[in-house]
This record gives C-alpha cells, structure tokens and sequence, in this order.
C-alpha cells in the first residue's frame, strides 16, 4: 500500500495537476470580445495617466 501512495504522489498528482492547468488556460483563451479588450486597454491607459499626472505634481506620495 505504501508504494501506490507515493506511486499517486509522484507521477498520477502532477499529471492531473498539469492536465487541469492545460484546461484552465485553454479555457480562458478567446473568451473576451473586442469590446472587452479595448475597455481594458482604456482603463490602463487611464490608470497610467492618472499616475503619471500624480507623479508630475508630486503628490504621488513616494
């Protein structure tokens, strides 16, 4: 019994590990329209002035 535990831990746990990081990111692949993507991008274009502006003040408290 002791070697089908490190038999699992060893070789069948990775590979089910792998197998679900393999479906979550093929899974997360695509879902996005370009409607979606372009806020994103806009947002992190708002983000970055906003602290570029702070900067230039200097009250971006550093």
């Amino acid at each position: 019994m002791g070697n089908a535990n490190w038999y699992f831990m060893d070789v069948i746990g990775p590979v089910i590990l792998l197998v679900l990081l393999a479906w979550l990111t093929f899974r997360s692949w695509g879902r996005r329209t370009r409607a979606e993507n372009e806020r994103t991008e806009q947002g992190t274009r708002d983000v970055y002035r906003e602290e570029e502006t702070r900067r230039r003040e200097g009250t971006d408290d550093l």
